[in-house]
């Protein structure tokens, strides 16, 4: 029971490292996007 605890713990902890690693990365993918309209605009 214990174990089973352990590994549902640790993938719980996976999975929330991973999504902050895509929601980390989402917003930089829309940082550039605004980067990039506002630099189109000052042209």
């Amino acid at each position: 029971m214990r174990t089973l605890a352990l590994v549902l713990v640790s993938l719980m902890a996976l999975l929330a490292t991973s999504a902050c690693n895509t929601i980390h990365g989402a917003g930089e993918d829309i940082e550039s996007v605004g980067d990039t309209i506002a630099d189109e605009a000052k042209d």
